[in-house]
């Protein structure tokens, strides 16, 4: 922090010859500048630390000054000074981007410990790649996190499609972003797509691009996900809600590493590597008809399934103190939950995973009055919930065939095929167990290994 310099930009001189003493006592520079037509321009290439801008700025209100910012690309710390100001203006610029709104009125060592905070939180966001993709910091001491990590990073490196599985909410993208930051596609692109969120006409085009006139209102031709991607890191996100014509031309894409534009006559190469995420079990749709099973076996040349948060009790503390530590407003005391908050948060199910821990830290961080956070702010849903609810919650709305077939399927998989093992845990005959096995559709296809004895 002894090399971090704090840019100063007034009309007049009266943050500097407030300011820039503590400053330098701190042990920090201080660099000034006066407001030019171009202050984007002047803040990007001045290379300070964190700015304090006075507000306003040549009758330029705050909020101006952080559209420009945006408009040009610019971004750096900024803490707003004002002689005066109302709680809307404030409120106005921390919603805009800035990072803090003081009075000049206000003591110099508030204004160091707002500046000395925005330092240390830059000091622990991870390196941005060449393309501005920030290198995702994933928090596990989990054995099983752990391994999980270490095996993502050996297959960043290569080429192969990824398939990354589990429930919603426990950072499948996040872990997405991971691979791709530590592969050699790290300096080019990284680009998502939720395959749920376009309708079927559009994704097509959308994933694969289109030539001018190739439909009503294809005025221009339009590169798509695919070839924007090039050389860098394709998410798909929702792999499972893909229509199964669309299965097929991705699979081809896949194969021939090429796409065809809509209205095009010739394909085009790429160099993309795949990710694509679900949180349903793509097994179970290949066997319902629902997706395609080559494209199946296409993705999943590495599969990771990434526990639920349940799974993951050793690392419960460890998050909890980062998001407390995320969501504490800069100068104010650390906040900590008591022992019956801690108490009933390490007995919940977190069905929604570390999403849902997040978030229930934030909400109470901004309800709260003091440092301490009871049980009573966490605002968990009430409804009896414990790990078998939350099993069981995902079986709701199945036929009964249905979970007989899963229960058959998950068994066999516990006991590693073996069918003879099988059947006895299930009750039931080893010649029952091989005629299920034969209604269902192309069971003998996804359990190749079964054998008996």
């Amino acid at each position: 922090m002894d090399k971090a310099v704090i840019g100063i930009l007034e009309s007049g001189t009266q943050l500097y010859d407030k300011y820039a003493g503590s400053i330098m006592k701190g042990g920090l520079g201080v660099q000034r500048l006066s407001p030019a037509l171009d202050f984007s321009s002047e803040l990007a290439t001045r290379r300070c630390d964190v700015w304090l801008v006075t507000d306003p700025l040549r009758n330029a209100r705050a909020i101006d000054v952080l559209n420009s910012l945006k408009k040009n690309g610019v971004d750096v710390p900024i803490v707003f000074v004002a002689a005066d100001a109302s709680v809307r203006e404030a409120v106005e610029a921390l919603h805009g981007g800035a990072n803090d709104y003081l009075l000049i009125s206000d003591d110099p060592d508030l204004l160091m410990k707002r500046i000395e905070h925005i330092l240390r939180v830059n000091e622990k966001q991870p390196q941005a790649t060449q393309d501005g993709t920030a290198c995702p910091r994933i928090i596990s001491a989990c054995p099983a996190m752990v391994q999980l990590l270490e095996m993502s990073r050996r297959i960043a490196p290569s080429a192969a499609t990824v398939l990354i599985q589990g429930e919603s909410g426990t950072g499948k993208e996040l872990l997405a972003r991971y691979i791709h930051t530590h592969s050699g596609r790290a300096k080019y692109g990284f680009l998502a797509m939720n395959c749920a969120a376009l309708p079927d006409t559009l994704a097509e085009s959308e994933l694969f691009g289109y030539e001018r006139g190739a439909f009503t209102g294809a005025v221009q031709r339009k590169p798509g996900k695919f070839e924007l991607a090039h050389q860098g890191t394709l998410l798909l996100d929702e792999i499972s809600e893909m229509p199964l014509a669309l299965q097929a031309k991705l699979l081809r894409v896949l194969q021939e590493k090429e796409v065809d534009r809509l209205g095009g006559q010739k394909a085009v190469p790429v160099d993309v590597r795949v990710v694509a995420t679900t949180n349903r079990d793509l097994g179970q749709m290949v066997q319902q008809g629902k997706f395609r099973k080559d494209l199946y076996y296409r993705l999943r040349v590495v599969p990771i399934i990434i526990p639920p948060l349940r799974d993951r009790q050793p690392d419960l503390p460890l998050l909890i103190e980062y998001f407390l530590k995320k969501h504490t407003a800069p100068g104010e005391p650390p906040l900590f939950f008591n022992h019956a908050a801690m108490e009933k948060m390490q007995q919940w199910p977190w069905p929604g995973n570390v999403r849902e821990l997040e978030n229930t830290i934030e909400r109470a961080a901004l309800i709260r009055t003091g440092s301490q956070i009871g049980p009573e702010l966490l605002l968990l849903d009430e409804t009896p919930q414990n790990e078998d609810y939350a099993k069981t919650a995902e079986l709701v709305g199945l036929t009964v065939r249905e979970l007989e077939e899963r229960l058959i399927i998950q068994t066999l998989r516990h006991v590693n095929h073996n069918r003879t093992h099988a059947a006895e845990m299930l009750g039931i005959s080893i010649r029952t167990l091989r005629n299920k096995l034969r209604e269902y559709r192309e069971g003998e296809d996804l359990l190749p290994e079964a054998a008996e004895g």
